[in-house]
């Protein structure tokens, strides 16, 4: 499979770089700028990101290219850019005032092929704080601005090429562009990775590792186990056993319409009702964090113990994505703080079990691209994103079957109008939250004094950072209306219209 290797520098644009290129439909990795793999014939070109760091402090991130073929193309982005020049002996100012912000770019060698197709002038966007002051011999400017005379580079002769602003992100107007004359150009990809590509090497390549032995899966409902186990029942059919736990923290009638779901798509899937041991086990737990880890310790132990009754299993799958997969191997810096996601979060020593993870190349937009094309159910396909630990970090404080009650139909209220006003699918993630204080309240002619509900919905690309919505007006009358009149216990109802940062999306 052709694709692209992206240095890691521990830049926050990372990643956008990455899903840039996996959207013209070419795969690429994401490795540490220290832990270069074997350069093989799939290897199509390499970029260098950016990094928070300075090119010539003492301890910046310095690669080894040794072992990159000369005739590989590489672009480097800011940093990147930064240390083509500086290695090879270019002049680099370090300032205490970083440029931020969008410049405009003229272009000086429009037959530059890096440049194929961008007007003579373009906005850019600039986030640096080191700047090319002068480039090395053999280094020719292909484009600057106001400001960055060698905003944009070549080395004469090589397919190497450096710029010193972000293309990645929607700024710079043609940055797409450049992406694109450099990936399917330059590198001559060919642009063929698709949903349906994948599939089908995916699969084959599930058959071949897993052979005839059994597997087993923790369904949560959401997108990312749901594909991961539609892509092992086509490669391996019922030698899948998917468990499904409720633990009493799901969305009202969740656990019976996703079981439904899953079994109306042939999934071998067996339901386990462990409410009442979540509960019980949260009674008087106020701290956030411990309820997380009680909630995980339980799942884990109901998990094992029902896997333990399937004979000879031998494999643990998990949904995996991509960014849990950079994570584990990220450069310190901005890139470092994505948050990871497993529907498993441990396994007993003396379990023994290999894991198989089917989505560890995929970014959440592309697991959901395969999932359409796999067929998967719309309802679990569109659905929000949905906290592991579930209410039980939406109940804020000590979380009881009475708190969980009353979130449930508050919730279900809220959710079901947004679908039915179809403002659901314009939305990342939405959800009502029971906050741990009551207040005073008039209800006919009785003083009332009751909880209060928090309605949240935000838009995201990939939940590392989001905006508040902006729902209407009259949406959110109907709401407090609704919930008061409908959910016993409620007597205040309150939107939150905070971003992230500085809060998060969930307030556990």
């Amino acid at each position: 499979m052709e694709r692209i290797l992206i240095l890691d520098f521990g830049s926050q644009y990372t990643m956008l770089i990455a899903r840039r290129i996996r959207e013209m439909n070419v795969y690429c990795d994401i490795v540490p700028f220290n832990k270069i793999p074997a350069i093989d014939s799939e290897v199509k070109g390499i970029v260098l990101s950016g990094s928070p760091s300075s090119v010539t402090a003492e301890n910046a991130p310095r690669p080894d290219l040794g072992g990159v073929p000369e005739e590989l193309p590489i672009l480097g982005i800011c940093y990147g850019a930064q240390w083509l020049a500086w290695s090879r002996g270019g002049k680099v100012y370090s300032s205490d005032t970083r440029e931020y912000g969008r410049a405009l770019l003229s272009v000086k060698d429009a037959q530059d092929p890096l440049l194929k197709d961008i007007p003579a002038e373009s906005q850019v966007w600039m986030s640096h704080g080191d700047t090319i002051n002068s480039l090395p011999e053999g280094y020719k400017v292909i484009a600057s601005t106001a400001s960055v005379d060698n905003a944009a580079f070549r080395i004469s002769g090589k397919p190497v090429w450096g710029i010193q602003f972000h293309a990645e992100v929607h700024h710079s107007d043609y940055g797409r562009q450049i992406l694109r004359n450099f990936v399917l150009g330059i590198c001559g990809c060919a642009g063929d990775w698709t949903p349906d590509s994948f599939i089908e090497s995916t699969v084959a390549g599930l058959r071949e590792q897993i052979g005839s032995e059994k597997v087993v899966l923790g369904l949560s409902g959401g997108v990312d186990s749901s594909v991961a186990a539609l892509l092992l029942h086509r490669a391996i059919g019922p030698q899948l056993h998917c468990i499904f736990v409720d633990s009493g923290l799901l969305r009202k009638d969740e656990f019976s319409s996703v079981l439904a779901s899953y079994k109306g798509m042939g999934l071998n899937v067996k339901g386990v009702e462990a409410g009442d041991k979540f509960l019980s086990d949260l009674a008087g737990v106020t701290d956030p964090e411990q309820k997380r880890k009680i909630i995980g310790r339980d799942f884990v132990e109901v998990f094992n113990a029902e896997a333990e009754k399937i004979e000879d299993v031998r494999w643990l799958a998990q949904g995996t994505i991509y960014p849990d997969v950079i994570e584990s191997s990220a450069v310190p810096g901005a890139s470092a703080t994505i948050k990871s996601h497993h529907n498993v979060g441990g396994l007993p020593k003396d379990m023994k079990l290999k894991v198989v993870e089917p989505l560890r190349l995929l970014f959440k937009d592309e697991v959901r691209r395969v999932g359409k094309a796999l067929g998967l159910d719309p309802e679990i396909l569109g659905r929000h994103p949905f906290p592991g630990p579930g209410l039980g970090i939406r109940v804020l404080g000590e979380v009881t079957p009475e708190k969980v009650a009353i979130l449930q139909e508050a919730d279900k209220i809220y959710i079901d109008s947004l679908k039915r006003e179809g403002l659901y699918d314009q939305i990342w993630q939405a959800g009502a939250m029971l906050l741990p204080i009551k207040s005073v309240g008039v209800m006919g002619d009785e003083r009332t004094y009751e909880y209060t509900i928090a309605l949240r919905a935000v838009t995201s690309v990939d939940g590392m950072t989001a905006d508040w919505v902006r729902l209407p007006y009259d949406f959110l009358a109907e709401m407090s209306d609704t919930i008061i009149r409908r959910v016993k216990g409620v007597n205040r109802v309150v939107y939150d219209i905070c971003s992230k940062p500085p809060a998060t999306i969930e307030w556990e």
